[in-house]
């Protein structure tokens, strides 16, 4: 039995603003997609799960183009590019992932930037339109967010944008081959408001 579902509805204009877009990957991004996942990957390695052997061909990246429609259709995940609002270059990618409906109504915030792109705000302001998307226009109302203890960088983009520290995960999650703790942030709508205004 599904308690209250509340789907998204119809589908939503790209979310934009902050000087990115976020839009759905499509087959046609392969090209540069994977030139910059290459040029990143020293830079991105440490902080993600052991990248596949064909990663980065054009085969393995129609797959995860298929398999991000069948996740959006079916309201399991909502993959995003995040693009330079100015001149549509490719930044990085991020993910509100693992959707859980009924008496949950959250997802899981992941999320990557390309090297040449890092420390320029762009992050923070891709998060900050993927939780507003969450919020109001996929109806959920919590977002969580886990990060490896060092990684410095992406635990300023979350507290920036307001998510609150809940905890620590042992070996929560396989990063680079290895068991590694995280800590762990969510994020409720109503973090978002003026704190008189909070329910």
């Amino acid at each position: 039995m599904a308690f209250f579902r509340f789907s998204p509805g119809p589908q939503a204009p790209e979310p934009a603003g902050e000087g990115v877009v976020l839009r759905a990957p499509q087959a046609e991004d392969f090209a540069e997609w994977a030139e910059l996942r290459e040029r990143s990957r020293a830079y991105l390695e440490p902080w993600e799960p052991t990248w596949p052997a064909d990663d980065l061909t054009r085969a393995a990246f129609r797959r995860r183009v298929r398999r991000h429609a069948d996740e959006i259709a079916s309201d399991a995940a909502y993959p995003f590019l995040i693009r330079r609002a100015a001149d549509g270059v490719l930044l990085g990618g991020l993910t509100l992932g693992l959707v859980r409906r009924g008496v949950a109504q959250s997802a899981t915030l992941g999320y990557w930037i390309g090297q040449p792109h890092a420390g320029h705000g762009y992050m923070t302001a891709a998060v900050r339109l993927a939780v507003r998307h969450a919020f109001q226009r996929l109806r959920l109302r919590r977002i969580e967010a886990a990060c490896v203890p060092g990684n410095a960088a992406s635990i300023r983009v979350l507290e920036k944008v307001g998510f609150l520290r809940e905890g620590l995960a042992r070996e929560y999650l396989c990063i680079d081959g290895a068991w590694r703790d995280h800590v762990l942030y969510a994020l409720l709508e109503r973090d978002l408001l003026p704190p008189d205004r909070r329910a």
